[in-house]
């Protein structure tokens, strides 16, 4: 089918000067871009008066694997004018599944992912899963070194012996072979914040020298420096390095994302290939079991349960964690059954007259660890210098689909937010350059085919919206309700979202790497 698009100003996705044209369709590509007034007058037409169209947006930073596995479709990305999503982050995919270490794994994701989640035995198979459902935006997706490490050594800290490192090379193997963009790592989390850097750099070699290492790094705060250049070591090896959410969390650490940038600036000039995402907001949002000392998940979860009943561990807790955690930065995101959500820590235990660290005992306790939280850690200042970046690409580490509750708001509003906070409200960033913050430029870095800009030959996947109206609409009360100022969206020449309404429509397509 032929359309041709006229009466908008175009943000070509290179980060220059908006411009006026008329963009033709033709099937799933743009087959031309033109001068306004210049096409034949048959073609049909779609009137974009008023609107900034752009590429559509490109999610580098998502959790969203198991939205295809979903009855219902998850329209939180797809209203944003996102078209593209990199899944598979800080470690989490939903493959390999281990019998041998079937627990661990079902444990690892269900801490992350709603309990009706089901992992793979490989990617193959997983891919297989989700390209017979469906894929409401497409999908790019990443081996979760977390996964691996839970299938082949369980939980526990027990150091990769060569079989465990063998056994995680070929699930690995197996998963770029069947399609992925990279290997993801999510140090903070266990098991994987009991591997080594040896290990993850043992990983690294399979990728050949060329191939994109995405961390979680292993420190976000007090040794944020460490972990950088932890990262790149093991970057250097795979041939990319992509830093996760950068951040500097916890306010003795704010300031620091000045000198950590220019870390990564001094990395650039010796060579390495690194880039970064992060997103629009101070808040972060984690498992609550982030919460906890190291040696209360060195198992499954029985045994951080059973060590969260001894009697011991309100004293050890208040000991360990108690100074070095602020209870009221604390929001109660997703429980199960969702008796916490929206109340800070310290609402808990004002409520229940208990000390914030016996509430969060209480929490984890009664959830079987299966809570998330919202924490409010961050620096505007820092925020905006990340943003400003050339190389910061807009991820927004929203949590996956289907858990309910009260998420982060970045699930439904970071690209809208970015476009009207950080754009038109604070003029942080030009338009064209915020536009190739979330298009080309992950475009480029993750080696997403024909998408990221708007240019001949290029797949159609485009987003129109109102530079004076788009906003974000959701907060941390009350999260879900969709952006506005974002009418029309389109994948593969096809309009999926029309008059601001999603259209039932799963046209995305699962991709795999350019050469």
């Amino acid at each position: 089918m032929t359309e041709l698009l006229t009466g908008a100003t175009i943000a070509d996705g290179t980060g220059a000067p908006l411009r006026r044209a008329d963009v033709l369709l033709d099937d799933d590509r743009i087959t031309a871009v033109l001068d306004p007034g210049t096409a034949p007058e048959h073609l049909p037409r779609r009137d974009l008066t008023g609107l900034v169209l752009a590429p559509g947006f490109i999610d580098a930073h998502s959790h969203a694997d198991n939205a295809p596995l979903l009855t219902e479709h998850d329209t939180t990305k797809i209203l944003q004018g996102v078209t593209t999503e990199v899944v598979g982050n800080c470690g989490f995919s939903l493959a390999p599944h281990d019998e041998t270490h079937a627990a661990a794994v079902t444990g690892f994701l269900q801490r992350l992912f709603p309990t009706t989640t089901t992992p793979r035995p490989t990617f193959a198979e997983l891919f297989a899963a989700t390209d017979a459902a469906g894929y409401t935006t497409n999908h790019c997706p990443l081996i979760g070194h977390g996964t691996l490490r839970a299938a082949t050594t369980g939980m526990t800290d027990a150091a990769a012996d060569e079989q465990a490192l063998r056994t995680m090379r070929d699930g690995l193997e197996e998963g770029m072979s069947a399609g992925a963009f990279g290997l993801s790592s999510g140090l903070g989390y266990p098991p994987a914040r009991y591997a080594t850097t040896e290990e993850l750099i043992a990983l690294a070699r399979v990728l050949g020298g060329d191939g994109l290492y995405v961390t979680h790094m292993r420190n976000e705060g007090d040794e944020l420096f460490s972990a950088i250049d932890e990262a790149l070591r093991i970057g250097e090896v795979a041939g990319r390095t992509h830093i996760s959410h950068l951040k500097a969390a916890r306010p003795h650490n704010w300031g620091k994302l000045r000198p950590a940038l220019h870390r990564l600036h001094r990395a650039r000039n010796d060579g390495h290939d690194v880039r970064n995402d992060v997103y629009p907001y101070t808040a972060s949002s984690t498992t609550l079991t982030a919460l906890l000392p190291p040696d209360y998940l060195n198992g499954d979860d029985d045994y951080t349960l059973a060590r969260l009943k001894d009697r011991s561990a309100y004293l050890e807790l208040s000991t360990t964690i108690e100074r070095r955690t602020s209870f009221d930065r604390i929001l109660i995101a997703s429980t199960p059954d969702h008796r916490y959500e929206g109340q800070t820590l310290t609402d808990i235990a004002a409520q229940r007259g208990i000390e914030p660290v016996q509430a969060l005992i209480e929490v984890l306790v009664n959830e079987r660890l299966r809570v998330s939280m919202t924490h409010f850690s961050m620096h505007e200042d820092d925020l905006e210098r990340a943003l400003r970046n050339e190389h910061t690409m807009i991820g927004s580490d929203g949590l996956p689909p289907g858990l309910g509750g009260k998420p982060h708001p970045r699930m439904t509003g970071t690209f809208p937010r970015v476009l009207a906070r950080y754009v038109r409200d604070n003029e942080v960033l030009s338009l064209p350059e915020a536009i190739r913050k979330m298009t080309s430029l992950p475009a480029e870095s993750f080696r997403i085919p024909d998408r990221g800009l708007i240019a001949e030959g290029k797949i159609a996947d485009l987003v129109a919206f109102d530079p004076d109206e788009v906003t974000d609409v959701g907060d941390y009360q009350d999260p879900m309700r969709p952006p506005r100022g974002i009418p029309w969206v389109c994948q593969a020449g096809k309009t999926v979202v029309d008059n601001g309404s999603y259209l039932d429509i799963r046209n995305g397509t699962r991709l795999t790497p350019r050469g």
